[in-house]
């Protein structure tokens, strides 16, 4: 039996799975994903070619499973009471990319909730001293090399993994940060009764914003540009 396939272009491989769901109109974990062009990113999340993945319509068999667990390096860290090929994979793998950065830190691997398709992401912490560098302007760094684990997860995973990663609960931090700015930005609006742009922010930023002022009255909100300087437009509601 035939599958069915389609290739997405997008600045992000979770970006062009969004778009291939929207198309085919399954769920996400009916999806095999494969990697034809992993863009020009690098660790810097600077370059103008984007990704291009092929998305396929699997049949309901067995998601192969990762065989070898792999050796922990000292200094690395599971989450406590885990014993799971996957996050020792991708503790081991963090580990060896920030060696080659010449970075020394603690990496704590564990499961986050499952959202509405039943994917499940696995959270990477890292901890140590002086670890701005892993940040990066608008987080562009860390956002490079979340993105270069998840393609090296889920190559080994035989699967799409969604891999989510902090520096010294940066995240969380920026997320605070962005929903006081949500607030702030839609009181303005009402205020003067103009649209307020926001700064260029990534999918996952945009994101946070839209959900902030999802149920807000008054104001709605919309991406507007091109990326990588894609924005969020606050406007009054009609």
């Amino acid at each position: 039996m035939k599958r069915t396939t389609l290739e997405v272009i997008a600045p992000s491989v979770e970006e062009a799975i969004v778009r291939g769901l929207e198309q085919l109109g399954v769920p996400r974990e009916m999806l095999e994903v494969d990697i034809l062009d992993e863009g020009s990113r690098g660790f810097l999340g600077i370059g103008g070619r984007q990704t291009r993945v092929r998305l396929t319509v699997k049949s309901e068999e067995p998601v192969p499973q990762i065989q070898a667990t792999p050796s922990l390096k000292p200094g690395t860290e599971q989450a406590v009471g885990q014993d799971d090929t996957l996050l020792n994979f991708t503790i081991q793998t963090t580990s060896e990319l920030l060696a080659k950065m010449k970075i020394k830190a603690r990496v704590l691997a564990k499961y986050g909730e499952a959202d509405g398709n039943g994917e499940v992401p696995v959270l990477v912490d890292i901890n140590g001293e002086d670890l701005n560098v892993l940040i990066g302007r608008r987080a562009e760094t860390l956002n490079a090399l979340q993105y270069i684990l998840a393609l090296i997860i889920s190559k080994e995973a035989a699967r799409w993994v969604q891999v989510v990663v902090d520096v010294e609960g940066y995240r969380a931090r920026r997320e605070r940060q962005l929903r006081q700015l949500a607030r702030r930005m839609a009181e303005q609006a009402i205020r003067t009764g103009k649209r307020q742009l926001l700064e260029p922010m990534s999918s996952a930023e945009r994101r946070i914003v839209h959900l902030e002022l999802r149920d807000h009255d008054t104001v709605t909100t919309e991406s507007v540009g091109e990326e990588p300087n894609r924005k969020v437009s606050i406007v009054l509601k009609k």
